[in-house]
């Protein structure tokens, strides 16, 4: 467990090492580690958020979590039917998006903002406790975090294709 720490605190996720200590039960698998330690609200740029937030309602904590021009973002507008659909003013781009659940609009934010460096990206590490865990990272750490065996986000793909961009 302690080079699982390790680990964590070298890729500056850890906001507290003896809390996580706590937390962390050196029987699970690494990703799971990940997952607990986000729920406790212990990793740096984590977002916990329960089944029942719908998109609109995380859009402002989640842009506020990837900080520099996200915190900009706008949504003008909400319709609900037939699918949940978001007018967006970001900047001088205005788009509707339609969001069927917080992954599509996990999605479309990092795509909107992947050429911003000063955006964090934003990793979908599953569900745990029944909550989603995100976590929202330097896009320069990306590279490093993508070949950590603890860092195993179901959006993998789109991050990667992010760092090859850079």
């Amino acid at each position: 467990m302690a080079s699982l720490l390790d680990s964590f605190e070298r890729s500056r996720l850890l906001k507290d090492r003896d809390a996580a200590r706590e937390v962390l039960n050196p029987a699970e698998p690494p990703h799971v580690s990940l997952l607990r330690l986000c729920d406790a609200g212990l990793l740096e740029g984590g977002l916990t958020v329960s089944f029942g937030v719908r998109p609109d309602e995380l859009v402002g904590p989640l842009t506020l979590a990837m900080g520099g021009a996200a915190r900009r973002f706008k949504v003008v507008d909400v319709r609900e039917r037939p699918v949940l659909e978001l007018h967006i003013l970001a900047g001088e781009t205005s788009e509707r998006w339609e969001v069927e659940d917080l992954a599509a609009l996990v999605h479309n934010l990092n795509d909107l903002y992947r050429e911003a460096p000063d955006v964090r990206a934003v990793a979908v590490l599953g569900e745990w406790n029944d909550a989603l865990q995100l976590l929202c990272v330097e896009k320069r750490a990306l590279p490093r975090l993508l070949r950590e065996r603890f860092f195993q986000p179901h959006n993998r793909d789109a991050l990667e294709r992010m760092t090859e961009k850079r």
